[in-house]
Order: C-alpha cells, then structure tokens, then sequence
C-alpha cells in the first residue's frame, strides 16, 4: 500500500460494517474459527458502542479492537475465553464493571508496519480513562509458542519475549504498549495450536483511575499556589507584623489558593527591637514570638480558608534553637518541619541546632513536603519525599546574594526533575541595615515542573520579578505528576536502580 494513497479514519464500529469485518475476520482468524456470527457484533455495538473502535482506509475497514466491560475482581483472576461467551455465542457486557476486557484486535495483512494496532490501543486507553475505569485486561495468545515448546516452559518463553530474545506477534505488540503479564492462564482457548491452549493475562492500570466516592471526599487534583516575595522592612511591634501577613493572605484567598507560602525568616525585622551586638540573644528574643505567629497564622488558615506555610521562625526549646516552619492547615491543624541541615552561619551567628525528623504532609490538595532553604541543597530529603509520594515541595528560603539564590534555586529544579514533582521556592527582598546579618537580601521566586512534554519548556510554572515585593500564583495538575511518571519520556523514579543502591531513613 502506497504511503500518499493512505486515508485513515478512526471511529466507532457499526453495524453496517459488518460485511467487512466478516471478511477480514476469517482472513486473520482463519485457525481459531474465523468472524464471530452478525448477532454477536450487533450486541457488542449496541450494548457498548464506545468501545468498539475501527479504522478505515478510504472507506474500507482495516483495523478493529472490540472491547466490552467487566468486573476488576472477576477477570484479573484466571478465567477461560468460554467465561465471557453467553448463549448464542453473545459476549457478555457488564454495563457496571469497573474495567474494559479486550476481546480482538486485528489488523488487515496489508496494513501492518503502519502502527495501526497502536491507535487503537491508544482509543481503549483514552476511552478507559474517560470512563474512569480502572484497568483494560486481555487474554493474550502466544501463538509463536508451538516453535519454542519443545525448548522452553510457557513462563520460559514469556520472559524470553520479555527479554526481546523471542518475537511473539502478540505477546511482543502487548508488551510495547505497556501491558504487564499478571498470569499465565491454562487452557484459555483450547482450540489455539498455535499457543497450545495457553495465554496471558495482560493488565494496563489507569493510573488516573479514581475510586467512587462521596464528592465532599474527592482529592483536589487541581491545585492553586500563592507565594509571597516579602520586602523586609522595619517593624516597630509583632501586631504590625501580623498584619502585614493577614494582608497577603487575605490577597492569595482572594484569588481561590490553596496554598500560601512565606519565606524563611521573614519575621526578622523584629531583632531589630533589641541589641545587635550579641546575636544569640538577638535569635532568641525572636525566638520568644514564634508561639504567637504560629497559633495567629493558624486562625487565619482557617478564616481565609488557605493552606498556610509559614515561612521560617526560630524556635527555643530545652534551651536549643531550632529552624522550624509550621504547616497551618484550614481545617485547624497544624504540623511542624525542622530545617535539616543548618548553614555555618546559622551554627556560628545563632547557634540553630538541626532537626532530626523529616516528613511527607497529608493535605486537602496534594502532599507536601518543606524544605527550608538549604535543605533543598541536598538530594536526599527529595528522594526520600519522593518515596513518600511527594506532590509538592515548598521551599522557603533566605538568601543575601546572586549566587547563594542560584544555588537554590538550581538545585530545587534538579529536585522536580529528579522526583517528578512541584518544587516552589519563596524568598525575602530589600535591605535592613538595622539588622545584623540580614542587611541585604536577593529573591526570585519560582514554581519548578518536571521537565517533559506536559509542563512548560523550560520546566519553569511561575516566577516573579527579582527583588521586588509580589505575590506569585501557578495552577498545578497533580494528574501531570501521575502521568509523568509512568509514562513520561522519562520516567526516574521507575528507572531508578534498586538493587544497586537504597535510601534509608534513620
């Protein structure tokens, strides 16, 4: 077949075409018993015409998938073809099954090499995504296994096609499209030679499947991010403060987020209402605010009806400072994330011991791990969070110069490449001469994607003007994520090698 004289249709199966397909039907299954009776198709196109999908070459039918639904727990156990034949040879369609079954796929001799099989393999996929199925299942024959039976068992030579040592015209095609051999099934078609009365039984999960449940109880797969790049400035009470804060989150409520995120440190102005000479007593008088910030914060998470994460603040207890940022969540809980690791200025100027806890935040719109600062700069807080099923690393940060920004900011980009997840970093702006050690600031902040096909080119979401106080919005897909890794042109985490190395949480 010339390539220029190609016209090729997808569609829905009808009835009329049955003719064709009787024709071609007996051409490929000539050894199995040829087309299935009129009757039959007609039940399958009128009880389930989705799901009986064709392709036509200038008006001819080359290619068909016949597919009908069934029940998850029935049919991803081992059964026979005969399970699904009722009476008068009509298949059985079950309209409440939670899964597709994919009966036939055939192509017409002349046609192969076009990835026609393909096509359609992508129609069941979309039309199982659609319909919010859980799976597609098949028995696939092997029916290049009669060659190697005197060779191999048929798990010998499933895993050789695995392998790509042995090409298996099914089997090989399955596979290709991301079909998992789940069991090998006995006398699934006994009047196959070619198989010798075995197959597989194949599985394609949809990912994106979404079990039925109440509506006040489904997951946010949409979420929306406000960030705030928070001009330092002087500040003569806590109130004053606050009220800065309820500015801005009363703002990114406004706008529908579900997450509001402050930088790390921006309540420091207030050391500028003590003595700068003795730094240690300057981060505990700071210090000494934390408790009223954090329980303000979280009555506002509930009232602006926002995700809260407050940034960082010192935190005094048992006579040690920590680095903490507390988790605000709107419906009054509240968790708390350590910084990890602590820069030798912190340790010098502040004497900020590190936590010794990491975790992975359960949220009404994703999970959530924080990072703060310089924890971004070390990958294994992000592989152990992507362990976790990360959704959304936020990262708020400090930094004084051009380059220690850079630093951050690089290495959160590499983390959301890395894990497959959202990374958002958040930062201060402007100078406080009055302050020791915070005199001057540098930020952009940004929201950060996976780098593939559904996500920005340069895998950047959202970033704001550097150095000038704003709010930052970005609307992320918590779908893309599921997509990405375990379909995308990548997949890292699928692909990491576990039996060579592992991460371990102490």
């Amino acid at each position: 077949m010339a390539h220029e004289e190609l016209h090729l249709n997808l569609r829905n199966l009808t009835l009329d075409d049955y003719d064709q397909l009787q024709i071609l039907m007996d051409r490929i299954y000539d050894d199995i018993g040829g087309a299935w009776p009129k009757e039959t198709i007609k039940a399958l196109v009128e009880q389930f015409p989705d799901g009986q999908i064709c392709i036509e070459d200038n008006g001819h039918l080359i290619a068909v998938a016949l597919t009908v639904c069934v029940k998850y727990e029935r049919f991803s156990n081992p059964h026979t073809y005969d399970d699904l034949i009722l009476r008068n040879e009509k298949i059985w369609h079950n309209a409440n099954g939670d899964s597709l079954y994919g009966l036939d796929v055939f192509i017409h001799p002349e046609y192969r090499g076009y990835r026609l099989g393909r096509r359609l393999y992508e129609a069941r996929k979309e039309l199982c995504r659609s319909m919010n199925l859980r799976a597609i299942l098949a028995g696939g024959r092997i029916p290049s296994y009669h060659k190697y039976a005197d060779q191999y068992t048929p798990a010998e030579y499933i895993h050789r096609v695995d392998r790509k040592e042995i090409y298996d015209p099914i089997l090989s095609f399955q596979l290709s499209n991301d079909f998992q051999v789940t069991r090998l099934m006995h006398k699934y078609l006994p009047e196959d030679e070619k198989s010798l009365g075995y197959a597989t039984l194949l599985e394609w999960r949809n990912i994106l499947y979404t079990p039925p449940s109440s509506v006040l109880n489904v997951k946010k797969t949409q979420v929306r991010l406000g960030a705030v790049q928070w001009q330092m400035r002087e500040f003569t009470s806590v109130e004053e403060v606050l009220k800065q804060v309820e500015y801005f989150v009363d703002a990114l409520s406004d706008y529908k987020s579900d997450f509001a995120l402050f930088p790390e440190f921006f309540n420091a102005p207030l050391m500028g209402l003590t003595d700068q000479m003795d730094q240690t007593r300057a981060i505990r008088f700071l210090a000494g605010f934390t408790e009223q910030f954090r329980d303000e914060m979280s009555e506002m998470a509930v009232s602006y009806n926002i995700n809260i994460i407050t940034g960082s603040m010192p935190l005094l207890e048992n006579d040690r400072v920590y680095n903490v940022s507390y988790l605000c969540h709107r419906d009054g809980r509240v968790d708390e994330q350590r910084k990890i690791h602590i820069t030798p200025h912190e340790r010098r100027d502040w004497v900020i011991e590190g936590g010794s806890d990491f975790e992975v935040f359960e949220t009404d719109a994703g999970r959530v791990a924080i990072m703060i600062c310089y924890d971004i700069e070390f990958p294994e807080l992000g592989r152990i969070a992507s362990c976790e099923d990360v959704d959304i690393i936020m990262v708020p940060f400090w930094t004084d110069t051009k380059n220690g920004y850079l630093r951050v900011r690089h290495c959160a980009q590499a983390r959301a490449i890395e894990n497959e997840c959202y990374v958002v970093i958040t930062g201060s702006v402007g100078n406080l001469p009055k302050v020791e050690n915070l005199d001057v600031q540098y930020a952009q902040s940004s929201v950060f994607s996976p780098s593939d096909f559904a996500f920005p080119h340069d895998a950047v979401m959202a970033e704001t003007t550097p150095n000038t106080e704003m709010i930052m919005f970005s609307d992320m897909d918590l779908e893309k994520l599921k997509l990405v890794r375990n379909e995308g042109s990548v997949t890292n985490l699928k692909d990491r090698r576990v039996d060579m190395y592992e991460l371990k949480k102490k």
